[in-house]
Order: C-alpha cells, then structure tokens, then sequence
C-alpha cells in the first residue's frame, strides 16, 4: 500500500529503491546526489531531516545516513551532500563509483532536528563544513515559500573553496533581502583575494553579523568541537537555550536533548581564587572574573580590552579549572600551557594563578 500524506498523489516509502539521476560538483572532495523513484512518487518530509542509503561496498553492502541537502517544497527528488574526511568509507566509494542511473535501496527519511512545518520567525543558522547541508535545506525552504525570511546565515569552512553551496547561497541573498550571508574562513586560498572574515567564531564576530541574535531561533551544525564552542559564546552572552537546536554530524544523526552537559559559571556557586605571587587568597562566585577579583583585592594584573581579544591580561593558570570563552587573544598553544586570559576566564571551585 502506497502511504498518503499532505501532498497529493503518491508518495515515496522506503520498500522502493531510489535512482541517482545526476551528481553535481561542490567543492573539493565534496559532491551533491540527486536521487528520484522510478514510479515517479513524491518525497514528504521536513526540512533538515537525514535519509540512511544502503551503499553496496565490494566487501559488504553498508548502511550511511546523510542529510538532506534540498528542499521538501520541491517534493520530486531529494539530494544529499556528501564530504569525503579521510578515513571515508561508505562516502568515498559514493564519490568514486556512485553514477547516474544506479539504484539504490534507501531508509527514512527521519530525524527531529528540522524547522517546524508551518516557519514564522527570525533564523540565525551557524555551521561548520558539511554541517552547512541541512542548513542549506531550510534556507531553500523558507526561500521556496515565496515569501521573505529572515535569516541570519553563518557558514564557516577551513578556506574559501571549502564554503559549500556559496553560489547558490549567494544567488538567494541576492533576491531576499533579509537573507544575510556572512562567511568566516580559518586562512584564504592562495592567490584569491578574500575580504570575509577569517580565524575561529567569536563573540565579537556573532555581535557584528547578528546583532539581534537574542531574538533568533539558533539551528547548529557542525562537528562536535564547533558546536560545543557555539554553545559556550551562547551561555556567555545570556542567550536563551531553549531556542537553540542542534544535530550532531557524524555517521549516524541523533536528535540532541534541549540539555546540554556544558560548563556554564553560575552566579550562586562558590569558587575562590589564589594569587600566588601575591599570596592573596578571595572568595568569589562563579560568574567573576579572574581580573574582577584581582582587581577588588588590590592586585595589579594588566588588561586591555576586558573582551578576551587584545591578550594583554594572559596569566599562568597552576591549579584549578576556570571555564574562558575568548575572542581570539590567546593561542591554543598557551593554553594548553595552561595560561588563561584573566578578562574572561571564571573561576570553577579553587583556582591559582601566578599573579
């Protein structure tokens, strides 16, 4: 029996094995599959949501789930856009051997992390690499509908060539102008001028592209490292987490409970901090900063910008765990020295510093 839904006609189920019916060029070591039924049924889902492809590998046929790049409002096909990381499996023989008019038998499509079936409000998506794909969904979802979203759209990649769907984000953009792109890029492309932004997602970064990001609805996607560090730029800014959503890109998407395992300071915690040059010891809450209380105990700490971005307040941490959320003015390398930022770091429990 062929299921119905809110489309008419037939719609596709999963005992009918789909057929790739064009394989489109992204960026390096990344390509879009277009997949379609052969009777010609419909596809009925949300936008965001993953479909799992059973990919028949020489040594085994292999089940991969993947996002769905396109959107449901064109209901006749669906794509998924696939990057090959190195230890590819199932990704990299898509890459290498999946051709038009193959046939494969297909899960899904399911998953919870998607826009609501009926979307009326005001969208910041962020992503990182192929976390861009369901993002790239619900944009061209809320574009489709024929009227004029308001998203605030964040993509970031490791270069410029890297930025998947850039054209066809750009061609939007340009028709909807409450549609705003803003692309950020660890280092540029040799030879290619680039005038975006470049280093690691900040604070002040978030603040100069969406200034109204407290009144957003927040869609993440990204490796885990990614997400977890928009999490923490969140909390800083008081940001309200239950209009956060997020999907972890990995092998097999998981809906994410609205509760996350995050450090986040709280304001009536106890925590203390120790000088140790100066032999000072200060109670404190969470929430203060390591500089607010060398400063309320008379000790000299120099200090810039009081933003975590000018590294002139860098301090050696000896002991203790402090949670820091900076904006670019300290190294990996000095913090894995064990050195904080004392502008932005809070203390959590009894922390020491050489100061």
């Amino acid at each position: 029996m062929i299921p119905m839904s809110r489309r008419d006609g037939p719609v596709w189920s999963d005992d009918e094995p789909l057929v790739c019916a064009m394989v489109i060029p992204e960026a390096p070591e990344v390509r879009t599959f277009v997949f379609r039924p052969a009777s010609g049924a419909s596809f009925d889902y949300e936008a965001g949501q993953f479909i799992t492809l059973e990919l028949p590998l020489p040594e085994g046929p292999v089940w991969r789930t993947y996002t769905i790049s396109s959107s449901p409002v064109t209901a006749s096909y669906i794509t998924v856009t696939v990057k090959a990381q190195p230890d590819s499996v199932g990704t990299r023989w898509m890459l290498d051997k999946l051709q038009p008019g193959m046939t494969l038998r297909a899960r899904g499509p399911g998953g919870d992390f998607h826009l609501p079936r009926q979307p009326d409000g005001k969208y910041l998506f962020i992503s990182a690499g192929s976390g861009v794909t369901p993002m790239m969904s619900m944009t061209a979802t809320l574009f489709e509908r024929g009227e004029q979203p308001d998203i605030c759209f964040i993509q970031c990649a490791s270069r410029p060539a890297n930025l998947i769907f850039r054209k066809r984000l750009e061609y939007m953009a340009s028709r909807v102008a409450e549609l705003q792109l803003h692309f950020v890029v660890t280092r540029s492309d040799p030879y290619e001028v680039w005038t975006g932004y470049r280093g690691k997602l900040n604070q002040l970064m978030l603040g100069l592209m969406c200034g109204d990001y407290l009144e957003r609805e927040v869609y993440c996607c990204g490796p885990e490292s990614f997400m977890a560090s928009v999490r923490d730029i969140l909390n800083s800014l008081n940001f309200d987490m239950s209009r956060y959503h997020q999907e972890s890109f990995g092998t097999v998407p998981v809906s994410q409970p609205e509760v996350f395992e995050d450090v986040v300071p709280d304001e009536e915690a106890q925590a203390s901090i120790t000088f140790a040059l100066s032999g000072v010891t200060r109670g404190c809450a969470e929430t203060d900063t390591v500089l607010h209380v060398a400063k309320g105990a008379a000790i000299r700490m120099p200090s810039g910008c009081n933003f975590g971005l000018c590294g002139t307040c860098k301090v050696k941490k000896t002991s203790g765990q402090v949670h820091m959320v900076h904006n670019g003015g300290i190294s990996e390398e000095d913090i894995a020295e064990g050195y904080i930022l004392a502008c932005c770091s809070h203390p959590i429990g009894a922390v020491t510093v050489e100061a």
